[in-house]
């Protein structure tokens, strides 16, 4: 063997990218119920997550109110189903032991999400939040429009809103704007935020494969994104005390729609 050949590094072989599959008519129904089975074994974490996560709301509120910036409250309220499927990452790793039968404590639930902090779900959280700033960025931009800095009071605001042409004009492009960056990273994250805790994959794999499940399964993926949708705006009509029950459900069924999306690595 020559000095070329024994001073070369051999490269470890490429590892297939993950394999999507075709989802089911009643694949979803499958995963709400096993998300649902999941919250009954395992409350203690999914109420304090979803308390957490209320609680953080509710502090945002009164703040926002406090400062007398009232405007804010519902951007940033459905802001948070962005950054969700990153904070839904503990609930996720409850569900995989759940699965596989490992003990189920705190110091592990948090050691596992630290882990994928270390490769890749930090990257996602990154990316999450970035999103974030760009949908309020976008709403304090449509509030400016229509409103100017002649900002009235809550009450008046949503009397304008409800009754006059350019309020509906701007809760409808609001709204519109908010769902299209909704749908860009669901589109990203409904797989890969899962798969990353799941697996040692780097997170442009990981956001390829979601974007790849959703194509696949448009349908149902489209009917998931719906459903979380509806889940966001009942906590917001709650005051998000259903907070406490809809986000870990939707972070439970989340996983089990990633098993049913994604094969299991041989």
């Amino acid at each position: 063997m020559d000095a070329d050949s024994a001073g070369a590094t051999i490269a470890p072989p490429k590892r297939p990218p993950p394999v999507v599959r075709k989802m089911a008519r009643d694949d979803l129904m499958w995963a709400l119920a096993s998300g649902w089975g999941d919250f009954k074994k395992a409350p203690q974490f999914g109420l304090a997550l979803g308390g957490f996560y209320a609680i953080g709301g509710w502090c945002l509120v009164l703040l926002l109110t406090a400062a007398g910036m009232h405007y804010f409250v519902y951007p940033l309220a459905t802001g948070f189903a962005l950054i969700a499927p990153f904070v839904a990452a503990g609930l996720y790793e409850v569900s995989r032991r759940l699965e596989t039968g490992e003990e189920l404590a705190w110091p592990h639930i948090v050691g596992a999400v630290r882990k994928g902090g270390l490769r890749d779900l930090g990257w996602m959280a990154l990316v999450t939040t970035f999103a974030f700033l760009i949908w309020i960025d976008c709403a304090i931009f449509l509030f400016l429009m229509f409103f100017g800095l002649n900002i009235p009071n809550p009450w008046d605001l949503a009397i304008q809103i409800l009754t006059t042409p350019e309020g509906l004009l701007f809760f409808v492009l609001g709204n519109a704007a908010g769902a299209c960056i909704a749908l860009f990273i669901f589109s990203i994250t409904v797989v890969s935020c899962p798969l990353l805790l799941d697996r040692d994959v780097d997170f442009v794999t990981a956001m390829i494969t979601s974007v790849r499940a959703v194509k696949r399964n448009r349908a149902q993926m489209l009917s998931w994104a719906a459903l979380i949708g509806l889940f966001l705006a009942a906590s917001l009509l709650t005051g998000l005390i259903l907070l406490f029950v809809t986000l870990p459900l939707i972070a439970h069924a989340s996983w089990h729609l990633y098993r049913k999306v994604v094969e299991p690595e041989a």
